[in-house]
């Protein structure tokens, strides 16, 4: 791996954390992820699954970690599996973990080969009564493809049809909510190698560079620093793309007097960073763009404060909401009638704020999460207002990410410039480069 060895105790920790909200006489089964056929016969890049990377560390295809914290069996509480490795392999793929290298990073004592997991398995398996699976439950995803996990859950249920099966991910997500110090300090590593990469933007940038130019600075920046590379596709638009919320596609050139949204972040040892950033192409706001990112950046101040234990994401983005509709007042964009005419279902000021303002973020930049649960210390947070005027070809967002904390919100990205002024001051010719 790219990123330096993380402390196994990262990882005993969460399996502790994990096991004791099982059922008395459960086997959890977690897996790698499958590797993604792309064409002929390659792959696409390989990305642990999370839960998976969550509870060991291991960051390898082929890998199954089960979880049996009463087994009456000595020594079977905790069983990793992974590939087993050989010289032909070490010259076609290079070095492939040993079990003596997957027990030091994940803690886990026992690991045998995968080829001898079969009939390991099936003891422990009958000496359970009940098995703890891991599906993807993620409320937005949905795919035809049958993940490995999927596929196996159907061979279990076949095969040990009176065993009673259960959810791993209620629980995961209970858990993955509140970051442990040393998460945070692997989003905060990813959020610095995104900052990189943003400055490396800010120096090169100018009128005629291409949107593709801009995203090759940015994953240079990423891979020089030991990311694993994007955290999800990033977005580089330009002039009218600034006000296409998932734009991807980054082929068009970069104009004279168009602002540049991007909505990119690192993805370190599997923990993500997503920052937003809109600056002028030409190095300097005109005065209308300037007019709209101050009301931005004010609704992303206010919206931080409000990320406080104890409130609800529904109240949290219901507050916002009236905060972009103030800036909106001010912009000339509403007016009173527009607001006594709304509907409150969708109210005036989603024509031109159309997503919410926060999501979890950790492991996956849409992070493992239970959206009606209140906000609590240890939540990790993105902050993204924008104003989307497609009319005036104009869209601006700004997003921070923001640790949540009993004594108010920290700002994990707040050495990433982000004052109207500063923008302007460091995309000046050279003035990066003698600091």
């Amino acid at each position: 791996m790219k990123y330096e060895a993380i402390n196994p105790e990262l990882f005993q920790y969460n399996r502790q954390r994990f096991m004791r909200k099982m059922q008395p006489e459960s086997i959890a089964i977690f897996q790698s992820n499958d590797l993604m056929p792309r064409s002929g016969d390659t792959f696409f890049p390989f990305r642990q699954n999370s839960s998976l990377f969550y509870l060991s560390g291991l960051d390898q295809e082929e890998t199954v970690v089960v979880l049996f914290p009463d087994c009456i069996k000595e020594g079977f509480q905790e069983v990793a599996f992974i590939r087993r490795t050989d010289e032909a392999t070490a010259i076609w793929e290079g070095e492939k973990l040993t079990r003596e290298k997957a027990k030091e990073i994940s803690g886990i004592d026992r690991v045998y080969w995968l080829d001898e997991m079969g009939p390991i398995l099936h003891e422990l398996i009958l000496l359970s009564k009940r098995i703890y699976l891991n599906l993807n439950e993620h409320d937005r995803f949905q795919s035809e493809v049958p993940s490995r996990d999927l596929r196996m859950a159907r061979q279990l249920q076949e095969r040990y049809p009176l065993h009673k099966y259960h959810r791993a991910q209620p629980i995961l997500r209970k858990l993955a909510m509140i970051k442990s110090p040393a998460e945070v300090g692997l989003i905060q590593q990813s959020v610095d190698i995104t900052g990189k990469a943003f400055e490396r933007v800010l120096r090169f940038v100018k009128p005629g560079v291409m949107e593709y130019e801009v995203e090759a600075e940015i994953i240079y920046e990423f891979t020089r620093n030991g990311a694993n590379g994007h955290a999800y596709e990033p977005i580089v638009a330009s002039g009218k793309n600034t006000c296409v919320l998932h734009y991807v596609q980054n082929n068009q050139p970069c104009k004279a007097g168009d602002l540049l949204l991007l909505d990119f972040g690192a993805e370190y040892a599997n923990y993500a960073a997503d920052l937003s950033r809109t600056i002028p192409v030409s190095g300097q706001f005109s005065e209308r763009q300037l007019k709209v990112y101050n009301a931005v950046l004010r609704c992303m101040r206010g919206a931080v404060q409000l990320l406080l234990p104890g409130t609800t994401l529904e109240e949290y983005h219901r507050e916002v909401g009236r905060m972009v509709e103030q800036e909106l007042l001010g912009l000339g964009l509403l007016d009173k009638t527009d607001l006594k005419n709304q509907n409150s279902r969708y109210p005036a000021y989603k024509r031109f704020f159309m997503h919410g303002t926060s999501h979890h973020l950790g492991m996956d930049v849409h992070d493992l999460s239970n959206r009606y649960d209140p906000i609590q210390a240890g939540m990790v947070f993105t902050c993204e207002p924008g104003i989307y005027i497609r009319e005036e070809n104009l869209g601006i967002r700004l997003e921070n990410n923001i640790l949540v904390t009993d004594n108010g919100p920290v700002d994990l990205t707040a050495g990433i410039p982000v004052e109207a002024e500063a923008i302007e001051e460091l995309m000046q010719p050279g003035v990066l480069s003698r600091t």
